[in-house]
């Protein structure tokens, strides 16, 4: 996979495998919970596997419990969540992602989120929440985009235990039951926890607690994750959610969690001040403000994307370097510009294309290596790419002529703005034109 860093974090900003980050962290650091607040961006909706006890719902502000949010931030949204949230609540460490679906089931709203995060405030922790499924492919970015903390969700290590847990599992387009499900989970939660591990970061494994399902199952669940060097365990009762299979199940009683936990205890750390936070959660664990800041988070889900000072280039598909002249799908690499000091372009450099395939994955990738351009400019391209990318925040513009012509509108005043208005028309660009693009 590409990577998509172009300037790392300073290791002495942010280092995964310093004492010092955990110290900062409430949730792996109970001392700490009081002082040190955490801030939960809901950047990702979907999610790759359906849990027997799991029922998203995305507004409902009286429910504390993963999976639930007031709203759902697009990257640079986020950003803008982050910066006011902290001008509100300074005593914000750590920035989180944990849904409301699953991080790395939204691989390109996940990455370039931290990317963006990390640019600002290199100063914070980063941790995120996942099921697993999908975190072995992006272990390396994780790595590199100093993400310090991260939370696997670990339910049995038997497959047949899963196989009463997981409705389903979709790995890519294949969609997976019974114990083939829970023998996939299983398998890449075992490769995600040692690779977080070998690359330094601190890790902690949340277990489901399901009664006459998993709860005569933690013992074994405690000794695989000692044996793989987990840092700490969270047992978190089930939450009766009706509309699910569990739902008619009794929630576990705390005399039955810190029985399990007096068991586990041994083996691997425990957590006992978990507060089983929404995908929304903002503040102190003691004091969670994500009611009060709803209407922030509510007001930034609606801002609209702009030429910011995090997104200073512009991507170009050309075949020599002079022209606009190569639909999006052809191109296999891009050129990327930028305002030099005297107000003219400059080429920065050229970046390797994703390689050619079908669905999605390809276009979330391209909008991974183009996070920092606020517009790519190509010769045509389909509506499928031209969506996702408007949805990372990289204009793509169809458009013809010289380059330069084209730059100079991009960076022009409101030069975004005319850029989308002219992709549907041509004769707009001075010397190029402008035409709507098809293809995939």
């Amino acid at each position: 996979m590409q990577t998509i860093i172009t300037t790392p974090p300073t290791a002495a900003t942010v280092d995964p495998k310093s004492a010092a980050s955990s110290v900062r962290h409430p949730c792996f650091n109970k001392e700490s919970s009081g002082s040190c607040g955490r801030v939960h961006l809901p950047v990702a909706p979907r999610c790759n596997i359906q849990c027997n006890y799991c029922n998203r719902k995305y507004d409902c502000v009286n429910e504390s419990r993963p999976g639930v949010t007031s709203g759902i931030l697009k990257p640079y949204q986020a950003l803008e969540y982050t910066r006011q949230v902290l001008e509100k609540e300074p005593r914000i460490t750590v920035v989180g992602i944990a849904g409301p679906g699953d991080p790395m089931a939204n691989p390109a709203e996940t990455l370039e989120t931290m990317l963006l995060i990390r640019r600002e405030y290199p100063h914070l922790l980063f941790c995120l929440s996942s099921n697993g499924l999908a975190m072995p492919e992006y272990l390396d970015d994780l790595a590199e985009l100093g993400v310090s903390h991260a939370t696997v969700t670990l339910n049995t290590v038997d497959p047949a235990i899963g196989a009463r847990i997981y409705s389903w599992v979709r790995d890519g387009n294949v969609v997976y039951r019974g114990q083939a499900a829970a023998e996939l989970i299983l398998e890449r939660q075992m490769e995600a926890i040692s690779g977080l591990k070998a690359r330094g970061l601190a890790v902690k494994v949340n277990t489901i607690v399901i009664p006459g399902v998993n709860d005569a199952h933690i013992q074994a669940v405690a000794e695989k994750t000692s044996a793989l060097g987990v840092d700490l365990m969270n047992l978190m009762p089930m939450f009766p959610t009706a509309g699910t299979p569990f739902g008619e199940l009794k929630e576990p009683g705390k005399d039955v969690i810190e029985a399990l936990r007096a068991e586990a205890g041994p083996l691997v750390p425990q957590m006992t001040h978990c507060r089983r936070c929404r995908a929304d959660a903002v503040g102190l664990l003691c004091n969670d403000r994500s009611g009060e800041l709803g209407g922030v988070l509510s007001a930034c889900s609606k801002l609209v994307p702009k030429a910011q000072d995090d997104r200073p280039y512009v991507a170009v598909a050309t075949r020599e370097g002079l022209l606009v002249n190569l639909h999006l799908g052809e191109a296999k690499r891009f050129q990327i510009w930028g305002l030099a000091e005297n107000g003219t372009f400059r080429l920065v450099e050229e970046r390797q294309a994703p390689s050619a395939g079908c669905g999605p994955s390809r276009w979330e990738d391209l909008a991974r290596l183009l996070s920092d351009c606020r517009a790519v400019l190509v010769s045509a391209l389909g509506e499928a790419p031209r969506k996702i990318l408007t949805e990372r925040g990289t204009l793509p513009a169809a458009c013809s002529g010289f380059i330069e012509d084209a730059l100079a509108l991009a960076y022009g005043e409101d030069g975004l703005a005319r850029l989308e208005a002219l992709k549907a028309r041509r004769g707009g660009l001075g010397k190029s034109c402008c035409g709507t693009g098809d293809g995939c």
